[in-house]
């Protein structure tokens, strides 16, 4: 899936705008994508819903 068709972006709650760290998720079809604005042209790293969620879910530490 293109980057270009994920919607829905949000900026984390962990984002630092004077630091400027800025991390963002969208979404798509069954896939979460993550994006770094700092970048001058932002890279998008593409999950699969299962696989973000198994991320958070560690992250957060539920099992």
């Amino acid at each position: 899936m293109s980057p270009r068709t994920l919607t829905g972006w949000r900026k984390s709650s962990h984002s630092h705008f004077e630091e400027n760290a800025c991390v963002e998720i969208g979404t798509g079809p069954g896939v979460v994508g993550v994006r770094d604005t700092k970048q001058a042209v932002p890279q998008t790293l593409v999950y699969s819903a299962a696989a973000f969620a198994a991320f958070l879910d560690r992250l957060t530490g539920e099992r």
